[in-house]
């Protein structure tokens, strides 16, 4: 079987010791460290991850985690293939159209990644080659801003596909959740010479209100149950403990919906 068919192929289980508990299943994109990926041992890992577990810990549910590629997380979510989309998705006007959401879970700008000492962003992007994830909220910035000042505008299936472009010098930029462009890219010898350039971007229209977890539109007893267990992980500092695992921030933000 192709790579790719049996990645979306893969689910995982966290099986909780409880007689007849309900199964909740999350819509994942693992390709996306160190929100969620897959270990050496072929286990998801990640903060998305851990959340999700701690979530249905919370919730009394099994946790099922089911592999799907990003631009195909809402059409499954749609078709029944999961019950939610627990994948760092940000709640835009644009989705809302489309899915419900939970409360926000984290709130992190996005941020361009290039070469150290690049001309400065945003005034002077003509002619740039920026990569972006296909369908991602950065992807919709950067052409809607950028590609009428003279940008050209990439889009790669897989975050990772874009970072190993723009070290080989086939784009000049990344355009990406900083955390993630940090993480995955930076903090690596492939980042050696690269650096975050310009502002950080937060424009609620584009941005949205933070990330959350989509759940079918209507799906309104889901997502309320969700909202009290987001709440209660919080709370208790369950939270506090998993975005220490993986950040040195703080990753909810400050301001609330």
């Amino acid at each position: 079987m192709p790579r790719p068919a049996r990645l979306l192929a893969l689910t995982f289980s966290c099986l909780l010791t409880m007689a007849h508990a309900e199964t909740l299943r999350f819509g994942m994109d693992l390709n996306y460290p160190p929100f969620s990926s897959i270990s050496a041992g072929g286990n998801p890992q990640g903060f998305d991850v851990d959340i999700a577990y701690a979530l249905c810990r919370e919730m009394k549910v099994d946790c099922l985690i089911v592999s799907q590629d990003w631009d195909g997380l809402i059409p499954a979510l749609k078709a029944g293939k999961f019950d939610a989309i627990l994948s760092s998705m940000q709640i835009t006007r644009e989705r809302r159209q489309l899915v419900d959401f939970s409360d926000r879970y984290y709130k992190i700008p996005s941020r361009l990644i290039a070469r150290e000492g690049s001309r400065q962003p945003p005034r002077q992007l003509a002619g740039w080659r920026v990569g972006v994830l296909t369908a991602s909220t950065q992807a919709r910035f950067a052409e809607a801003q950028w590609e009428r000042q003279g940008a050209r505008v990439a889009g790669y299936r897989k975050i990772a596909q874009a970072f190993d472009a723009l070290a080989q010098g086939k784009l000049d930029a990344v355009f990406v959740d900083s955390a993630v462009g940090d993480y995955a890219f930076l903090q690596k010898p492939q980042g050696q010479g690269f650096a975050f350039v310009g502002p950080e971007y937060r424009q609620s229209e584009y941005f949205g209100e933070g990330t959350g977890i989509a759940v079918r539109k209507g799906d309104l007893a889901l997502a309320t149950r969700l909202d009290r267990a987001i709440a209660s992980l919080r709370a208790s500092g369950q939270y506090r403990q998993i975005e220490r695992r993986y950040f040195g921030f703080d990753l909810y933000g400050k301001d609330s919906r």
